[in-house]
């Protein structure tokens, strides 16, 4: 297991409340994960990661941070063209962990209700029962959710932030395991409604996704011709490893993972330098840095690491703070990416050694 010389060592004593100068003890904090915990986390990440990327092949990026924003708690936002196998991703990530899976198509005449549920009037009760939407699944498909107007998008604000819906004034809870997956396609803007800040906030991270290299295309077409459908689950072959439960335990035992005070200040020092950017019309907010914690811990966990290191941070930072900065017209024009403003923050700012 990789060792990180900067930092403390597993069996180094914990530090003395009783010491001069020590910090008090919190008693809400969480007992910190130990190194055997992460180790058997980690094995069971790789399994998964393993098993998954002989399905969804040449997209091995796209399922390792799909698997961090699990992890984590946290919700995805996945922009890429059609075909790229974005929903057979979220399929195949439902059905190893034992799921339920839910898919919202998003068009431009659905109604909120389409999507939280509605009450309906029992004739035998003379009473309202509520039936749920599809929104009330483990992993949700949010498909094309730039194609819905704003008052539908708006429908998933509180489920994404409370983890429930409120209809007609009466709040139901949605599952535990309850992530959003949301799809976008970057190409066709036609018919589309961009998503509103706060929308775009609530989503851990942003995932982009690009096409397979020549030897994967390839691989999907062979194992096509041995008889793998995406749109059968039973030819995906995935042996489940995980389930509910244990994909909770996994999300508790996430902000179990230290995170040493020079990374937390590290973290909050690339978030407000982006607001500093001169390229950046709109650097990133306090929830950003929230975010970028929670991917660096859920990161280090799916490494099999009880502690974050400074690479984590590296990494999650242009996916957890990309779709929370704008471009200056200027900036725009002259062909520049949140993703380079980003990685320019991210050189300029020095880790802790």
């Amino acid at each position: 297991m990789p060792e990180s010389p900067d930092l403390p060592t597993p069996d180094a004593p914990p530090p003395d409340p009783s010491a001069p100068g020590a910090a008090p003890l919190d008693p809400h904090a969480p007992v910190p994960l130990t190194p055997d915990e992460a180790a058997a986390h980690g094995e069971r990440c790789t399994r998964l990661l393993d098993d998954l990327g002989g399905v969804v092949l040449g997209q091995d990026d796209m399922l390792e941070q799909m698997l961090v924003t699990l992890v984590a708690g946290g919700h995805a936002l996945i922009e890429g063209v059609p075909g790229t196998a974005k929903t057979l991703a979220i399929r195949g990530l439902s059905r190893a962990l034992k799921t339920s899976f839910g898919r919202i198509q998003f068009t431009p005449d659905l109604m909120p209700t389409d999507v939280t549920g509605v009450n309906i009037l029992d004739e035998v009760a003379r009473a309202f029962v509520f039936q749920q939407g599809p929104i009330f699944a483990d992993l949700l498909l949010a498909d094309e959710i730039n194609r819905a107007p704003a008052k539908t998008q708006a429908a998933l604000l509180e489920a994404m932030e409370e983890r429930q819906v409120t209809v007609d004034g009466v709040s139901h809870q949605l599952p535990a395991a309850f992530s959003v997956f949301a799809s976008q396609n970057p190409v066709e803007y036609e018919g589309t409604y961009p998503l509103p800040e706060a929308q775009l906030d609530r989503f851990l991270i942003k995932i982009l996704v690009d096409y397979p290299a020549e030897e994967a295309e390839v691989a999907i077409l062979d194992r096509h011709a041995a008889g793998f459908d995406a749109a059968d689950p039973e030819t995906f072959g995935l042996d489940a490893g995980l389930d509910r439960e244990a994909l909770l335990t996994l999300r508790r035992d996430a902000r179990r993972v230290r995170l040493d005070p020079e990374l937390r200040r590290y973290v909050v020092a690339l978030v407000r330098r982006t607001r500093q950017d001169p390229s950046l019309a709109l650097g990133a907010s306090p929830r950003a840095s929230v975010s970028l914690s929670r991917a660096s811990q859920a990161r280090a966990l799916v490494e099999g690491r009880d502690y974050v290191v400074p690479e984590d941070v590296k990494s999650m930072a242009i996916p957890a703070l990309r779709h929370r900065v704008m471009l200056t017209a200027e900036a725009e024009v002259e062909g520049v990416t949140a993703d380079a403003r980003v990685a320019a923050v991210v050189d300029s700012v020095e880790a802790p050694r």
